[in-house]
């Protein structure tokens, strides 16, 4: 089984930046893509940012300006700066990959809190 590892979330003040990073285990035949989803409490999973194969990027309208993504091919990473972060970026971030024959995989989530 593909594993995908998080790493980077924790608490941040409003107006702050944090960097989530993931890393696959092995390499993904097939691999389409890769980006970030994110879940709040009592809201559902929506995307924050998706990058294909290609380069082309899929902003999630909340945080398109303020966070970007970007892929290292060659390892399978993805990485996530965020930037001027508000208490409504709160939420559990999930990594994930699509391969080609609808494959997906996620990674176990890592949760970041925007609080004063």
């Amino acid at each position: 089984q593909v594993q995908l590892v998080e790493s980077g979330g924790g608490l941040v003040q409003p107006g702050g930046s944090l960097r989530l990073s993931c890393a696959a285990s092995r390499s993904i035949y097939g691999l389409n893509g890769m980006g970030w989803y994110r879940q709040a409490p009592g809201k559902e999973r929506e995307l924050v940012e998706r990058i294909a194969i290609g380069g082309s990027i899929n902003y999630g309208d909340s945080v398109k300006g303020r966070f970007d993504v970007s892929r290292d091919s060659a390892k399978d990473t993805v990485l996530l700066q965020m930037n001027s972060l508000t208490p409504e970026d709160t939420a559990v971030y999930y990594c994930y990959a699509r391969a080609f024959g609808e494959r997906d995989y996620w990674g176990q989530g890592t949760r970041v809190t925007v609080s004063s």
